[in-house]
């Protein structure tokens, strides 16, 4: 009787660690005026998740710059950064889809956020939310998709064009401290192989050192 009982109070505290960890937030965007023009970012409780971003036409006046043209690829945000987008996703309309202001303002592009875990699923999409909450989260999750986007154009930049990474990390530092890319620590790998590669300039190295020691934000 006694094993039966502690089998059965072990099953009720696994149950909603068990259901939590099948909750999946889901980021579709797309704006044709950027390259890669779309991308889907999936995200667990843990950070875990996935990245796949293609599409679009590379801008005339971009021709000869070296961007990724497809992403795909499993990703690792902070734990902490996770528990913020799902606990802002159950908080806010973005469940009873209520997000979309209608409001005339100039285009950002459409982010369309989706939950589904055992208590429940819904989702909206919009490109201005008036509700402030709804609009920060989207901006970060942009942000995120953005960074990983950077990531991989620095990885193309160290294979085929060694001498482009210095304005392009330059970017990164830039828009790490403004917040226009978030979650500098999806992108570990590649910082660390320009922190140690000898052969790229010593300012690309002490760049990647700095985005490396603020990596958690």
């Amino acid at each position: 009787m006694r094993i039966s009982w502690l089998l059965n109070a072990v099953l009720l505290i696994a149950l909603p660690v068990c259901g939590e960890s099948d909750a999946v937030v889901r980021v579709d965007f797309s704006n044709p005026g950027l390259y890669p023009a779309q991308w889907t970012l999936v995200i667990h409780p843990d950070g875990s998740g996935h990245f796949h971003a293609e599409g679009g036409t590379k801008p005339a006046d971009e021709s000869e710059m070296i961007v990724p043209a497809r992403v795909d690829r499993d990703v690792n945000l902070s734990p902490d950064f996770a528990s913020r987008i799902f606990s802002e996703v159950r908080d806010s309309h973005v469940l009873r889809g209520k997000c979309e202001s209608h409001q005339k303002v100039a285009f950002q592009g459409w982010k369309k956020i989706s939950y589904s875990g055992p208590d429940g699923e819904g989702g909206c999409e919009f490109n201005y939310s008036s509700n402030k909450q709804i609009q920060d989260l989207g901006d970060s999750l942009v942000a995120v998709g953005s960074t990983l986007i950077e990531g991989a154009r620095l990885e193309l930049l160290l294979q085929h064009d060694p001498l482009g990474l210095d304005k392009a990390i330059q970017y990164v530092v830039e828009a790490s401290d403004d917040g226009r890319l978030q979650q500098i620590c999806a992108i570990r790998d590649i910082l660390e192989r320009l922190e140690d590669d000898p052969h790229v300039l010593e300012r690309v190295r002490k760049r990647a050192h700095l985005l490396l020691e603020h990596s958690g934000s």
